[in-house]
C-alpha cells in the first residue's frame, strides 16, 4: 500500500471532479479508471482512500446506505421539505418520500414550509391535522418558522435536505445559516413548480455537522423496492399487522385485516392508506 494513501470524504462532485475533504483541506481528485470498468460510481458522502500525491481515489469504503435521488451515501437523516402552497401540499409525495427514506434506514424529519400563504381556514385546519397525525406516528415535524429547533438537528450528523422543486430547501438552509447564501428562485407560474436552483449535490458545514443541499425533483420511483418493502415502511401499519388473519397480509383485499379495521376506527389516516394502495399498484405494474 502506498505511503501516500489517506482517508477522506467526498463532499462535492461536479462532472468527474471529486472534491475530497481531508482534515481541514479540500482536495480535487479523480477516480481510478478501474471504477468505470467495474461500474462503480463514487458518491458524495463516500468515505474513501485516496492517493494524496497523485490525487486519485483508490478505494470506496463500505457504505451504510445510499440514495439514488439525490445521489448520496452514508446519510444519517433526511429533512423532507414539503410546502403547503406553491407548490401545493401533496400527501402522496410526502408519503412516497417517507416510505423510500424509511426503506434506506435513514431517519426522516418533516418540515412544512410556506404556511404564511395559507389564507383559507379550512386549508389551515387540514394542514394542522396532517402535522398532528405524522407526529402521532413517531415522526419529528417542524415548520420553517421553528429555526431555533431545526438548528439543533445537525450536530455530528450527515443530513440531506430533499423535496419537490420550489418548496424552499435552499431558502430554509439560508435562514438557518445566512453565510451559506445559496441561490434561490421563485416557482414558475406557468409550470406550477419550482425551477432547479441547485445543480449538484454538495456537503456543507452546518451547525457541527454536514448537510447536503441537493437538486429538487418532481417525481420519485420505488427503485429496487418490493411490495413488501412498501408495506413494511408504512410504520403505523406495523402496530396492527401481527393481528391480521393472514400472516403475510398486504392490507388490500384480505379478510379480517387489522390495518383496515384501524382505518375504519380513525386510528390510521385515510389518505395514508389511499396512497399506500396507489404505491402498491405502481410496484405491481
Amino acid at each position: 500500500m502506498s505511503n501516500n494513501l489517506v482517508k477522506g470524504q467526498i463532499i462535492k462532485l461536479i462532472s468527474d471532479n471529486y472534491y475530497v475533504k481531508y482534515n481541514d483541506d479540500i482536495i480535487l481528485c479523480k477516480a481510478r479508471g478501474k471504477f468505470k470498468k467495474d461500474n462503480i460510481t463514487p458518491l458524495v458522502g463516500d468515505l474513501v482512500n485516496f492517493d494524496s500525491e497523485g490525487k486519485v481515489i483508490v478505494d470506496i469504503l463500505p457504505r451504510k446506505n445510499e440514495l439514488v435521488r439525490p445521489p448520496i451515501s452514508n446519510v444519517d437523516q433526511a429533512v423532507i421539505v414539503i410546502s403547503v402552497k406553491e407548490p401545493n401540499f401533496s400527501s402522496l409525495l410526502l408519503d412516497k418520500m417517507l416510505t423510500i427514506i424509511e426503506h434506506h434506514r435513514i431517519k426522516p424529519i418533516i418540515c412544512f414550509t410556506k404556511l404564511d400563504l395559507l389564507k383559507d381556514k379550512a386549508e389551515k385546519n387540514d394542514i394542522k391535522q396532517y402535522m398532528k397525525y405524522y407526529k402521532s406516528i413517531g415522526y419529528k415535524v417542524y415548520t420553517n418558522r421553528q429555526l431555533f429547533l431545526l438548528k439543533r438537528l445537525f450536530k455530528h450528523k450527515l443530513t440531506v435536505f430533499t423535496g419537490q422543486s420550489g418548496v424552499g430547501k435552499s431558502s430554509l438552509l439560508n435562514a438557518i445559516n445566512k453565510k451559506l447564501q445559496l441561490k434561490t428562485e421563485t416557482i414558475s407560474t406557468a409550470l406550477g413548480r419550482g425551477k432547479h436552483t441547485t445543480r449538484h449535490v454538495e456537503l456543507l458545514q452546518l451547525k457541527g455537522g454536514l448537510v447536503a443541499d441537493s437538486p429538487g425533483f418532481s417525481a420519485l420511483d420505488f427503485i429496487g423496492m418490493t411490495k413488501e418493502n412498501i408495506r413494511d415502511n408504512f410504520i403505523e401499519f406495523n402496530k396492527y399487522k401481527d393481528n391480521c388473519e393472514y400472516r403475510n397480509c398486504f392490507h388490500l383485499q384480505e379478510p379480517n385485516c387489522e390495518v383496515k379495521k384501524a382505518i375504519d376506527k380513525g386510528h390510521i389516516l385515510l389518505s395514508r392508506y389511499e396512497n399506500y394502495t396507489k404505491f402498491m399498484k405502481d410496484v405491481l405494474l
